[in-house]
C-alpha cells in the first residue's frame, strides 16, 4: 500500500508521546526537576503534533470531526475519542508538575490507562482489517504498544540523565521495552514473509472451481485511487534492506547505546545522557523505517482485480 508520509508522522510521534505519558504517569521521574518539567512539554507536542498530522491526509480536513461520531463500530472513531478523552489528564498532570513541582497521583494514572487504550485502538486500526492480511493479527497491536512504550522509555531515560529522577531503573525500564518491542516485532515479520495468501484471483472472482483465473483486462483503463493507494509495491531485495536498516537502527544500535549508557550512569553522567541521546535517535531511524515498511509491504486484497 502507499505510504502516507502524515499517517507515518503520526504513528511515530503520538506513539512516543503516549509511551512518554506513561513513563511520567508512573511517577519515575522527579516533578521539581527542569528535565521533568520539559518532558512534560514534549509529551503534549508530540501527541499534538502527531494528532494534526493525521488529518493532512484527508480530502476534507474540516470534516475530521466527524469520525468521532462511530466510536460503536470504528476503531478509528474510538482512537479520536480516547484521544480527546486522554488530552485532559495529561495536560493536568503536566500542570501539577510544570507550575506546582509536584506529582499528581489521579490525572497522572488516568493519563497512563488513556495513552495505553489509545495507541491499542491505533493498532486495532490496522489489525481489524481482514482486507489486509499482514496487518490482521493481534501482534500488530502489540508492536504498537511495544514500540511506543520502549521509545517513551528511553525518552524518560534521558531525562532522568538530565537531571529528573534515577537514571538507571529508567534505562534498564527502556532496554527491557526496546528488547520486547523488537522481539515482537520480528515474529510480526516472519508471520508476514511465511504466511500464505488466502485471497487470490480464484477466491475474489469466485471461479476458482473452473480452474486458475487470469487478467483479461483491468477494471479501469487509467490510473484510479485504488491503483495509487491500494497497488504500491517495493521490490522485495530494497524491503529486505530497509528491513535490515530498521532493526539495525531501532534494536541494535538502541541497545547497545543504552548498555553503554547503564555502564556510564555511575562514573560519567554526562556520558549517559549524551549516549541516551544516541539511544533516542537510532530509535527514531528504526521506527519511521519500521512504520513505512509496514504500509510499503501490505497487500490489500482488491488487488486481486488488477492482476497483482
Amino acid at each position: 500500500m502507499q505510504p502516507a508520509f502524515s499517517i507515518i508522522v503520526f504513528t511515530a510521534l503520538s506513539g512516543l508521546g503516549y509511551g512518554l505519558a506513561a513513563i511520567l504517569g508512573l511517577g519515575l521521574l522527579d516533578p521539581s526537576a527542569i528535565a521533568t518539567k520539559v518532558a512534560h512539554v514534549a509529551t503534549l507536542v508530540f501527541i499534538g503534533a502527531g494528532l494534526i498530522s493525521s488529518t493532512l491526509h484527508l480530502g476534507n480536513p474540516q470534516r475530521a470531526w466527524r469520525a468521532l461520531s462511530q466510536w460503536r463500530s470504528s476503531w478509528l472513531s474510538r482512537e479520536g475519542v480516547m484521544a480527546l478523552v486522554t488530552f485532559p489528564p495529561l495536560l493536568w498532570s503536566a500542570w501539577g508538575t510544570v507550575v506546582e513541582d509536584r506529582y499528581l497521583p489521579l490525572p497522572a494514572l488516568l493519563g497512563v490507562l488513556g495513552a495505553a487504550i489509545t495507541v491499542y485502538c491505533t493498532g486495532m486500526i490496522y489489525a481489524s482489517l481482514k482486507s489486509v492480511q499482514a496487518w490482521h493479527t493481534p501482534l500488530t497491536p502489540a508492536c504498537f504498544l511495544l514500540l511506543a512504550l520502549a521509545g517513551g522509555s528511553i525518552l524518560g531515560a534521558l531525562a532522568g540523565a538530565a537531571g529528573g529522577g534515577n537514571t538507571l531503573v529508567l534505562t534498564l525500564c527502556a532496554l527491557a521495552a526496546t528488547l520486547a518491542a523488537w522481539t515482537a516485532k520480528t515474529a510480526w515479520r516472519r508471520r508476514m514473509l511465511a504466511m500464505p495468501s488466502l485471497s487470490t484471483p480464484e477466491t475474489a472472482t469466485g471461479l476458482g472451481t473452473i480452474g486458475r483465473v487470469r487478467l483479461f483486462e483491468r477494471p479501469h483503463m487509467t490510473e484510479n485511487y485504488l491503483t495509487r493507494e491500494m497497488g504500491f509495491k517495493i521490490a522485495r531485495k530494497h524491503a529486505a534492506k530497509l528491513a535490515r536498516l530498521s532493526f539495525m537502527a531501532g534494536a541494535a544500535l538502541t541497545v547497545a547505546f543504552l548498555l553503554l549508557a547503564m555502564a556510564a550512569v555511575a562514573g560519567a553522567p554526562s556520558a549517559a545522557a549524551v549516549l541516551l541521546g544516541l539511544a533516542t535517535a537510532s530509535h527514531l531511524v528504526g521506527i519511521f523505517v519500521e512504520r513505512w515498511l509496514f504500509f510499503a509491504e501490505a497487500r490489500h486484497a482488491v488487488m486481486n482485480y488488477y492482476g497483482a
